[in-house]
């Protein structure tokens, strides 16, 4: 099928994924038959491999695992990292090494034969985390020398159909566009993943099937602007069992592949294994504090997380910075720049935002802007918290999206006059209460009267005569010692038609620490009417408690 004339190449609405095992989109041919075969190639590409200490295989070469690709690769800047501090990085002008990881055609360096069948070289330089120091412009090839050259018979129109690099090589209305041969010079530890990009470019398909040797081709495919390839080399990833040491991999990639598009979703996976993984993080934490930023954002950004509550996550954060990051003035960039965007500080107690503002591990600007943002919040009607949940529940900021907290929030209006008193506001959604049959229970985060840690449990559970399941409302006050403390309470819940809180049950009683007082069955019917959808207290799919406790005279 004919492109039209004004189309772009490598628009990206022009390109159509394919769900099938090949790389390509589904409109492109297999053109293997014509890999490296004269009959049906226009250029000759001479591809020079240069060796070194630093350079002397590949990174997937050997490998057997993802955890020995990483640590070859480690070990591999480092080397090269030690070789440009050491080595003379003075350059003849015939062996410049562009700096950039897809350089632009203008600057390609150009042999000095003028005729027709002359060659342009293009040296590619390695990406920017393998090149030392971000500072050098340029990086030295001294200490390496070509080692071998492979010939490859090309077709210009296949290669520049799949990449923008060639594209730009073969089309740039420089002398080099012109000539016949093309020399390409890379690293040996390039020369592997190149081949197979080369034969994917003309098969959409790889032989490499490994994790290493996968990751060593989209490295490749990355540099050379093969999209295509990326897309496969993703989709294979994805497919190969994942592992926290592979997932972590996947998002500490150089940051050029991680942002390319054609890599989203295996980095997605990688977060997404993550937080499934450690969502319960009482049970690894020793795993997770040893875990990278990359790792502990991924492990944040879940909705799912488990728990107690948003209080407990802003705790783990604090303990995490200060244990990775010793000086102060990186744990505040740490926690402003990357962190403080995963912690929902709408969700946590005021008790503890008071905490957040004199906190020395952020800066006292940024957390008064999340403190203050954070109770504008609590201030908003429920319909409003409800919207603004909604609108940023399709991005990636969440801040104001409720996480599954084993502890639920709750709303706390406090008095001190004419008596201590507090109104205790909790919200519980109709999938949380059918999740408590037939004998679960839900605890509300902790609230304070008089000086005294109180909270709220619902629960499923028998009625007084054992007959049939109902839904019970208990307050509790958690364990101080032996203290006693008397409290008049009342329950009440909104109900339909006029959705106006009701009260339900009051009563009076002396707390001992770890004591709990309630009624089994608050609403006074069975949990099948309870649950009905005609019931009469789920308003928009949300039962809506209250309780006043008063300190007794």
């Amino acid at each position: 099928m004919m492109r039209g004339s004004n189309s772009d190449l490598f628009d990206p609405r022009t390109e159509m994924e394919s769900d099938s095992t090949r790389g390509g989109s589904a409109s492109d041919g297999d053109f293997g038959f014509a890999f490296n075969d004269s009959n049906f190639s226009d250029r000759l590409l001479r591809i020079e491999i240069m060796g070194g200490s630093a350079e002397s295989r590949a990174d997937g070469e050997g490998c057997t695992s993802i955890i020995d690709w990483a640590r070859h690769r480690k070990r591999r800047r480092e080397d090269i990292k030690k070789d440009n501090n050491n080595g003379d990085l003075s350059v003849g002008a015939e062996e410049q090494i562009l700096g950039s990881n897809q350089p632009d055609m203008d600057d390609c360096v150009v042999g000095d034969n003028q005729d027709e069948e002359g060659e342009a070289m293009v040296e590619v330089s390695p990406s920017d985390d393998e090149a030392g120091d971000g500072n050098e412009s340029s990086w030295s090839m001294d200490c390496s020398t070509v080692v071998r050259v492979k010939t490859l018979h090309i077709s210009s129109p296949i290669l520049a159909a799949k990449s923008p690099f060639f594209y730009k090589l073969f089309s740039n209305g420089m002398r080099e566009s012109e000539q016949r041969h093309v020399t390409l010079r890379i690293n040996a530890s390039e020369e592997a993943a190149l081949m197979e990009l080369m034969n994917f470019m003309y098969s959409n398909t790889l032989t490499a099937s490994q994790a290493p040797q996968l990751l060593d081709v989209l490295m490749a495919a990355d540099k050379f602007e093969v999209a295509s390839c990326m897309r496969y080399c993703s989709r294979q990833l994805r497919n190969l069992s994942m592992t926290p040491e592979s997932a972590l991999l996947y998002l500490e990639l150089p940051s050029s592949v991680l942002m390319a598009e054609a890599v989203q979703p295996l980095t997605d996976a990688a977060k997404q294994y993550l937080a499934d993984r450690y969502k319960d993080m009482t049970k690894f934490q020793e795993e997770v504090m040893a875990l990278p930023l990359a790792g502990i954002e991924a492990i944040l950004s879940s909705d799912d997380l488990q728990v107690a509550s948003e209080d407990a996550v802003y705790d783990f954060v604090l303990k995490w910075a200060r244990a990775q990051y010793p000086k102060l003035e990186e744990r505040r960039e740490v926690l402003g720049a990357r962190l403080a965007r995963y912690i929902r500080f709408p969700y946590m107690t005021c008790r503890k935002l008071k905490k957040v503002l004199t906190c020395t591990d952020f800066e006292h600007d940024a957390a008064s802007k999340l403190v203050l943002e954070a109770l504008f919040f609590k201030g908003e009607p429920p319909h409003r918290q409800r919207t603004l949940a909604a609108e940023e529940s399709a991005t990636s900021n969440r801040r104001f999206v409720e996480r599954a907290y084993k502890y639920r929030p709750v709303k706390v209006v406090e008095f001190e006059l004419p008596r201590q008193q507090c109104v205790v506001y909790l919200d519980l959604k109709r999938e949380e209460c059918a999740n408590l049959f037939p004998s679960g229970r839900v605890y509300s985060q902790a609230f304070h009267l008089g000086g005294q840690g109180f909270f709220l449990s619902a629960h499923c559970n028998m009625d007084q005569q054992s007959s049939f399941h109902c839904f019970g409302l208990f307050l509790g006050m958690q364990e101080k010692g032996s203290v006693s403390f008397a409290v008049d309470y009342e329950f009440a819940a909104r109900s339909k038609p006029t959705e106006e809180f009701v009260s339900k049950y009051k009563g009076n009683y002396t707390f001992t620490g770890g004591k709990a007082v309630g009624y089994r069955n608050l609403f006074a019917i069975p949990w099948t009417s309870f649950m009905a959808e005609d019931s009469l207290y789920f308003i928009n799919g949300v039962l809506h408690l209250r309780a006043e406790l008063t300190i007794r005279l």
